[in-house]
């Protein structure tokens, strides 16, 4: 129970439907000013909220202290991720360490027959008594993209009871049931990033990443100076810092590839930006096996974007690569490619190269 309305209507559903639940919720972070920022979660208001929902329909509800776990394997890989020119995904590390995997076993160890949770996805059982994970019916709060990483064993212990449902189906329920939160908004920036500032909280924690270097055209010349490479994120066109007239007939630039090794931002038009192969790493999957001749799939690169054809093919137990049908541009090593057939959930992996089938050369290395 994150203290939002999602997870608190989730509990008091199952509690009103004769379940003996047991809320729980994650202290993570504190971050001064995060404390009193509602729809944060896992922080200050948050929890007492969370504590007067469980008080007031009679349930027991405890209060664990993550914020250990939280910094280790996820602000401090976070902040590492940025460091080394990526693009971090914070939530999916989240769900993928301290939710389902230390939680679930706190959910074990109290002797819990499932753990149920707020998000908006589906688990259906198929007829070979599998369980699978599918798509939201409500494609706006979807979170299938937050959730490739969830295993097989975790999916079996897991219950998603929103997944059918609109977000204003949820809040005509918690209406319903008077809970105090029925009106809470939902949580827009990451949880521990108080206003969207990441970079203070990358230089808070690492602040030796403050290091200005080269900002380099893709045709070679130095055209200016930046501040450390964590202040920009690829496919980024605002802010980079460069005058016009660099570029014929003075067309806008774009953060093509960030390299650390050598402290340099490389810019350069929208097209240096297309890739069509997509190579990623510690992949999950949620189906028995990927042919060798490859697997037709839609797969997404953002979390707010629709999945894209493409083709898999398994690398090896660790790897994978995707090659798309068409370009996409402004993919990010440190983003994740989430993999489906219709709406099932296939799995994914995190991107750490991109490349184009003209020439097969890693171009985010």
């Amino acid at each position: 129970m994150s203290g939002g309305v999602d997870s608190s209507v989730t509990a008091s559903l199952l509690h009103e439907e004769g379940y003996e639940v047991i809320g729980v919720t994650l202290q993570l972070y504190d971050h001064g000013e995060a404390l009193k920022k509602k729809g944060a979660c896992c922080a200050g208001q948050d929890i007492q909220d969370a504590r007067k929902v469980a008080e007031e329909l009679g349930f027991p509800h405890y209060v664990l202290d993550y914020e250990s776990n939280f910094r280790d394997q996820v602000i401090n890989d976070f902040a590492d991720s940025y460091m080394k020119g990526e693009t971090p995904i914070p939530c999916v590390r989240c769900n993928q360490t301290v939710k389902f995997k230390d939680l679930l076993k706190t959910a074990r160890d109290l002797g819990g027959d499932c753990l149920a949770t707020g998000h908006y996805i589906q688990r259906i059982v198929n007829d070979k008594g599998q369980a699978e994970l599918h798509r939201a019916v409500d494609s706006l709060k979807d979170q299938s993209y937050f959730l490739f990483a969830t295993t097989q064993e975790q999916l079996n212990f897991l219950r998603f009871p929103l997944g059918g449902w609109s977000k204003d189906k949820t809040r005509a329920e918690a209406e319903r049931l008077k809970l105090i939160n029925a009106a809470k908004p939902d949580s827009q920036d990451i949880c521990f990033v108080p206003n969207g500032d990441y970079t203070s909280v990358v230089t808070k924690i690492r602040p030796e990443a403050i290091n200005p270097g080269d900002i380099k055209h893709v045709d070679g010349r130095i055209i200016g100076r930046h501040d450390g490479i964590i202040n920009y994120t690829i496919g980024q066109r605002r802010g980079i810092g460069i005058g016009g007239g660099v570029s014929d007939n003075n067309e806008p630039l774009y953060v093509v590839k960030l390299n650390p090794t050598e402290n340099t931002v490389i810019v350069g038009p929208k097209e240096a930006l297309s890739r069509d192969i997509i190579y990623i790493n510690d992949t999950n999957w949620l189906i028995d096996s990927i042919p060798e001749t490859g697997l037709d799939i839609g797969v997404k690169l953002r979390s707010v974007s629709q999945p894209q054809p493409a083709t898999l093919y398994k690398t090896d137990d660790n790897k994978a690569e995707i090659h798309l049908a068409e370009p996409q541009y402004g993919i990010s090593p440190g983003q994740a490619a989430v993999c489906y057939d219709g709406t099932r959930t296939l799995g994914g992996g995190w991107i750490y190269e991109t490349a184009q089938k003209d020439n097969q050369k890693p171009l985010a290395a």
